[in-house]
């Protein structure tokens, strides 16, 4: 029996640490680009390389640093980079009962631009054959983000679901699964107990521009989510189950580079509802650990144990959501 199995692709993110670029933002600074010297050679300050990153891998060691008994569903490439993070989610006491390898494809890769603390990543997603392993014994399944071809696996996913309704589903897309459009992904949110996105993925998705929080919270649980969760950035966070909006405030930090922020505070939100914690203390469990994260370079190394988890919070006692009512 797990507690928690994340689904979802794995890599090597490779940080390259730059300072000779510049950032061109719209008047709204909604939106920005950076900007790199073209036909250059642009120096690198430093370079770190992390392998067993991506979403679900993220998610699968910051539950079991706060002490979930977890599991990952995850195709990796069979050859040396593969091997690595297999050693290492064992290390971090995951099951890897269900990772399989891809013996003619290699293990998928990501190149992360760190300028002034923000990140910008270049992707490969290897394609892969995905099939989703008979996961009976699970009290959460944190379905996250695959690469091309993985509609079968969401379909299996879906079936599985129906026939075992007291599991319990948190669906945190990625950018695949974002690309195919809402309606492609509506069964999905439809059948989510907590669906998190962050604010510019909401409106991406509902594709209407820019929108009030409290409307995209809405329009979500509109379509079936039962928590329905928006985080944007160095604004906070926000949360809403029909009944009620909170918002939560970051906790002020050193921000070393952003890579992982919302995986962390995704993965604390839903053990923390795991462990019994009401919606506004999971979104301040998130909210810390997501604080942790962003102090290091990649997205493992500041991911909390249970105790840290609990210090971090009692440090910022007085940082409390807000909640507003939803009039009906």
């Amino acid at each position: 029996m797990y507690d928690f199995i994340a689904i979802g692709d794995s890599t090597l993110d490779v940080f390259l640490t730059i300072s000779e670029a510049s950032v061109s933002c719209q008047i709204n600074k909604e939106q920005c680009l950076l900007c790199l010297e073209y036909a250059e050679k642009i120096p690198v300050d430093s370079v770190v390389k992390i392998p067993g990153a991506g979403n679900a891998s993220n998610a699968a060691v910051g539950a079991s640093r706060l002490g979930l008994k977890s599991a990952i569903v995850s195709v990796l490439g069979k050859d040396e980079i593969g091997k690595e993070i297999l050693s290492g989610w064992k290390r971090e006491k995951i099951s890897t009962k269900y990772v399989v390898f891809d013996p003619k494809k290699e293990t998928n890769y990501s190149t992360v631009l760190n300028f002034k603390g923000e990140r910008t990543i270049l992707v490969h997603a290897e394609k892969r054959k995905y099939v989703l392993p008979n996961i009976e014994g699970v009290n959460w399944v944190y379905y996250t983000a695959l690469g091309p071809g993985h509609e079968k696996l969401e379909k299996q996913l879906l079936a599985h679901l129906k026939k075992h309704p007291h599991q319990k589903l948190c669906f945190n897309p990625g950018t695949k699964q974002l690309r195919r459009g809402l309606d492609s992904i509506k069964p999905v949110i439809a059948r989510s107990d907590v669906f998190i996105v962050n604010k510019e993925e909401a409106e991406l998705l509902l594709g209407d521009g820019v929108r009030p929080i409290q409307n995209l919270l809405a329009s979500f649980i509109h379509m079936g989510a039962k928590i329905v969760v928006i985080t944007d950035g160095p604004k906070g966070s926000h949360a809403s189950d029909g009944k009620t909006v909170w918002s939560l405030p970051i906790f002020d930090g050193p921000i070393v580079e952003r890579t992982g922020a919302g995986d962390s505070f995704a993965t604390a939100f839903v053990c923390s509802l795991h462990m019994g914690m009401n919606i506004p203390e999971a979104m301040r469990a998130g909210t810390a650990n997501s604080r942790s994260v962003v102090m290091y370079i990649g997205p493992l190394k500041g991911l909390l144990t249970k105790s840290q988890l609990k210090a971090s919070m009692k440090k910022f006692h007085k940082i409390n959501a807000t909640a507003v009512p939803i009039m009906t």
